[in-house]
């Protein structure tokens, strides 16, 4: 028991070591911007630069309506299969893993390609019509976590007999999705819209490909172009990931615990 004690000691020690020490090392360079001393100038600098605002708060919004489209579309869904489908389950789960094997950029040529200027549904020839694909191509990324997360939720309650409850009482079913499911599940839908912000916010490909003023091509420019303001970036955008995982596991500790036996 000693031995193996040691080493898992060891491989914890090992797997914190590779992961923090890049970590401090980007920290302790964000800091050097001034020379002989350390300083959050570089802190200062981005955080005070108009672009850095326009597109975190860019990126923001379009993660607002990318959570929201990925709820109205997945919790149904999910809710949907579980209760009168669940043959479908295999289907929809091998559908719902396809973005995780497709590039991004495989998608978004195919954004391109589909509705350019010359298509029948010219999306891209507006700001608008740009905004509202980047926002269904990033609920397309983030359908694998924000599925899993809703379809884990699920299986901690007893779906039947809550739609049961419902209908006997005489609820439609937008108002059983509304009011009865969605309710029991939000811990994981607030999961899988964390998982979503996250992924929004540090995206690159599609953004820039469908021109858009993202904080992911920020990101990357200024990394082309300044030594310790990407730095600042990078520790930036590890705080928010970073804050989103935290918030997960504040409301999964912390969620009450279903009395629902699952179905």
């Amino acid at each position: 028991m000693r031995s193996g004690r040691f080493w898992a000691w060891a491989a914890f020690i090992v797997g914190a070591a590779y992961f923090f020490i890049p970590l401090i090392a980007t920290l302790e360079f964000s800091l050097r911007m001034r020379r002989g001393t350390y300083s959050f100038d570089a802190y200062q600098v981005v955080l005070g630069d108009p672009r850095f605002q326009a597109t975190f708060g860019y990126s923001v919004v379009v993660a607002v309506f990318t959570i929201i489209l990925g709820v109205l579309v997945v919790v149904p869904t999910a809710y949907w299969i579980r209760l009168r489908m669940p043959y479908l389950r295999p289907l929809v789960e091998f559908i719902t893993l396809l973005p995780l094997v497709i590039p991004a950029i495989v998608i978004v040529f195919g954004y391109i390609r589909m509705y350019g200027s010359n298509s029948p549904l010219p999306f891209l020839a507006s700001a608008r019509g740009t905004d509202i694909l980047l926002i269904i191509g990033y609920a397309t990324l983030a359908l694998p976590y924000m599925y899993r997360a809703v379809d884990t939720g699920l299986r901690t309650i007893d779906v039947r007999t809550l739609t049961e409850a419902a209908q006997i009482l005489g609820a439609g079913w937008t108002t059983i999705i509304a009011r009865v499911i969605l309710p029991n599940v939000l811990i994981a839908v607030l999961s899988g819209a964390f998982l979503t912000f996250a992924i929004v916010i540090g995206e690159f490909t599609m953004a820039s490909l469908l021109n858009r003023p993202a904080f992911g091509p920020y990101l990357q420019n200024i990394g082309a172009n300044r030594a310790y303001e990407p730095a600042a970036l990078a520790i930036i955008a590890f705080a928010i990931t970073w804050g989103c995982m935290s918030v997960i596991q504040f409301l999964a500790r912390y969620a009450p615990k279903s009395a629902n036996r699952p179905n």
